[in-house]
């Protein structure tokens, strides 16, 4: 690669990990858009899911305290649990149509809860509410990459703080993908090229993750559900975009 591409890549880096930083997801939103003027999607998606890995890492012991593992986990086993149907559906089902299905919904349902400024709070289902939360969060990982967006949005409408709602965003994302980048390894689509931009992207990566981090300490919980919806709804912009280009 040339030098231009090299600032692209870190700055793809930098992007993704502030994002990463800031609201415990969204590391695709900002950096894959950025690395596919310069690498081919069979890179860009890895390094993705390398950085994610990363980011998320380097964030967990300055909010490892406030995380509430009881709320956390019934979202990570049903979601682990789904990610293995997921997989098998991508022979049976077209996740085009899911990515453009789930596109509209992150642009309708996140505007509505911003324009609701009254804070919402479901106590519908309780933990095996969550739990089928996550179990489709993991399907729709494993069919389309999409794990996040329903533990997401449902975390928001559970009437959760900023801490209780970042600790279940950056622990199931975190465990998803690293487990998709495990599934991705031991099929043989991680090539060997990855690993020099692994390290070219690494310290864009931990330097908008740490800078990241520091801004969500000083959001308000309102604060942090504006960011949140704000970053639900650029991803469903690019969903449907992604949906309806010409290809």
């Amino acid at each position: 690669m040339i030098p231009a591409s090299y600032a692209i890549l870190f700055f793809g880096a930098l992007a993704g990990g502030f994002v990463s930083g800031l609201a415990g997801f969204g590391t695709a939103l900002m950096a894959l858009g950025i690395w596919l003027y310069v690498l081919p999607p069979t890179l860009a998606v890895p390094l993705v899911l390398v950085c994610s890995v990363i980011a998320q890492l380097s964030t967990l012991p300055s909010i490892w305290k406030s995380i509430d593992f009881r709320l956390v986990w019934p979202f990570v086993i049903a979601g682990l649990a789904g990610v293995p149907i997921g997989i098998l559906l991508i022979a049976r089902a077209d996740p085009e149509v899911f990515k453009l299905t789930i596109g509209v919904f992150l642009l309708v349902f996140p505007t509505a809860l911003f324009l609701q400024r009254k804070p919402m709070s479901i106590a519908f289902g309780g933990k095996w509410a969550d739990g089928a939360i996550g179990f489709a969060g993991g399907i729709l990982g494993g069919l389309a990459g999409l794990s996040g967006p329903l533990p997401i949005l449902w975390a928001s409408v559970r009437g959760w703080g900023k801490q209780q709602r970042r600790g279940v965003f950056q622990i199931f994302n975190f465990t998803i993908l690293a487990a998709a980048l495990c599934v991705q390894i031991a099929s043989g689509l991680v090539k060997p090229e990855l690993i020099w931009l692994v390290a070219c992207a690494f310290p864009g990566t931990l330097l908008g993750a740490w800078l990241g981090v520091r801004l969500y300490h000083a959001l308000s919980d309102r604060n942090f559900s504006d960011v949140v919806l704000l970053l639900l709804f650029l991803s469903g912009v690019a969903l449907v975009w992604n949906g309806l280009a010409p290809k």
